[in-house]
């Protein structure tokens, strides 16, 4: 394991760099102050507590405030604070015939890739009242890129909120923090190089003064933790555990998640056949459990509930495994687990005694958390890369075809809703206030019902009375279902490559 000498200690350093740089060390513990602060909402795992009043229904012409389209491509999620949603995106020169030659489009492992030329990524903050950009900021250029898997993007990792900053991860390309108040880029860096043979995945996650990711590629596997103020490498642990000799088995693209362990805090990081236990703040490896199985591609986070831990195995054939801590903080193992309906790519999610997974070929199914047994399954259709969100009382889950189906909480399947938006669905939406952000391929939505459409910025329902609504209403015509012009005619500096 790598470790930075903490001579003066780290948090001094990190102290120091804030004051230079106006970020407060102490604001970065305040993620709960912010609305939507990172991929699946406040916990990290797919819960929207203080939404309310969110619409059932909607299309492009039915309980739209705005609609913005997006320039490039990403499938990475939308974080929102009090202003703006962020999201990342990147802006692909097509490759050239000889570019192409030195990059075949079908590797080692089958799966199809696509090949670009040349990469702009960037981050784009959007008005959450207007829909209107107002940070479009360039943080990498990349020439000949590592190609994609047909179904990724050059811009699948999610941005974290923490401390007035946006923390924007590539992958290989790059790490990033932008100012949110002012889209000011704080540092960028490029340090964590890896082979992701079909393009990046993993979420990074803001951990006290640290930046966090996992870093599984064919060639290298570790964990590394950046300084959040400065951008310089905290600490780098390899995984330890052995992997098979084929590169193709040893790549992994899932995001960690901060859980307690007795009475410690636990980095929990799937990587390829193994599931591991870190020191957030060294980075020491404090366990590791074997899957038992192959386990490699890992795509979906896990996620934490009735003292256990629920992930997903992914490829070839997933398993979804309910995983105990040990109290003392030495191992794990598995309780129980199930094959039929494990999701490759979208992440579980519990609500109360029940865990939720929706299949990557849209089957829906309900699991006692505690024990496995099955309470419900339904086939919703289409194939799914997102992860479902619960809130207000409803779990929300879209498929590649730009459906969302809206279904009741509980011990029975009861589907209440199918919307259709146009576009692809590779995104999870974010739930604030008494709106849905739910991001396409093609453009960022923010659904609302047609009277909340038409307020000011959204104040919390969980401080209003019950059943009163937010206000006051504004005498403006209803801007449901129409693209924003003021983006339509926003000048987005030319690419230099």
């Amino acid at each position: 394991m790598f470790r930075k000498s903490h001579l003066p200690s780290r948090r001094l350093r990190v102290a120091l760099a804030c004051l230079l740089c106006g970020v407060s060390s102490a604001a970065l513990h305040a993620a709960d102050d912010i609305p939507w602060p990172q991929w699946r909402g406040p916990d990290g795992q797919g819960h929207a507590p203080a939404a309310r009043h969110l619409p059932i229904t909607w299309s492009e012409t039915e309980n739209v405030a705005w609609k913005t389209p997006l320039p490039g491509r990403g499938w990475s999620s939308p974080v929102v604070d009090e202003r703006h949603v962020w999201l990342t995106t990147a802006v692909e020169r097509e490759a050239t015939a000889e570019e192409k030659s030195r990059r075949p489009d079908e590797p080692s492992g089958g799966q199809p890739r696509n090949i670009a030329g040349g990469l702009s990524l960037r981050a784009l903050g959007v008005d959450r009242d207007s829909g209107r950009v107002v940070h479009d900021v360039e943080l990498f250029t990349i020439d000949d890129p590592q190609p994609i898997h047909a179904l990724n993007s050059f811009a699948s990792p999610s941005p974290v909120l923490a401390g007035g900053h946006l923390y924007c991860h590539f992958g290989d390309f790059g790490t990033a923090c932008v100012e949110t108040a002012t889209g000011r880029i704080a540092w960028a860096n490029r340090e964590l190089r890896l082979d992701h043979m079909n393009g990046p995945g993993s979420t990074p996650i803001v951990w006290n003064d640290l930046v966090i990711v996992n870093c599984d590629g064919t060639d290298v596997q570790f964990v590394a933790a950046l300084d959040a103020a400065t951008g310089r490498l905290a600490w780098k642990t390899p995984r330890s555990g052995p992997l098979r000799e084929n590169p193709d088995l040893k790549k992994a693209y899932s995001t960690p998640l901060i859980v307690r362990q007795g009475d410690q805090e636990v980095l929990v990081s799937p990587g390829a056949d193994w599931l591991y236990g870190y020191d957030p703040e060294t980075g020491a490896e404090r366990w590791r459990m074997s899957y038992g199985e192959l386990g490699f591609s890992v795509i979906p986070r896990p996620v934490a509930a009735h003292g256990l831990v629920f992930m997903s195995t992914s490829f070839n054939q997933p398993r979804l495994l309910a995983v105990r801590l040990a109290a003392d903080g030495t191992g794990a193992e598995i309780v129980w687990q199930e094959t039929k309906g494990a999701p490759s790519m979208p992440s579980p999610l519990v609500v109360g005694d029940e865990l939720i997974m929706v299949g990557d070929k849209g089957v829906a199914t309900c699991l006692d958390a505690k024990t496995g047994r099955l309470v419900w399954s339904q086939r919703l259709g289409g194939n799914f890369s997102s992860s479902p969100l619960y809130a207000d009382g409803r779990i929300y889950v879209g498929n590649r075809d730009g459906d969302t189906f809206v279904i009741s909480a509980g011990p029975t399947c009861r589907l209440e809703a199918t919307n259709h938006l146009d576009g692809r669905i590779f995104a999870t939406p974010a739930a604030v206030g008494d709106a849905l952000f739910l991001r396409t391929d093609e453009a960022l939505y923010r659904i609302a019902n047609e009277t909340a459409a038409m307020t000011d910025a959204p104040v919390s329902p969980s401080v209003l009375p019950s059943g009163q609504r937010p206000g006051p209403l504004r005498p403006v015509a209803r801007r449901q279902a129409t693209v924003n012009e003021s983006t339509r005619s926003m000048v987005i500096p030319p690419l230099t490559w």
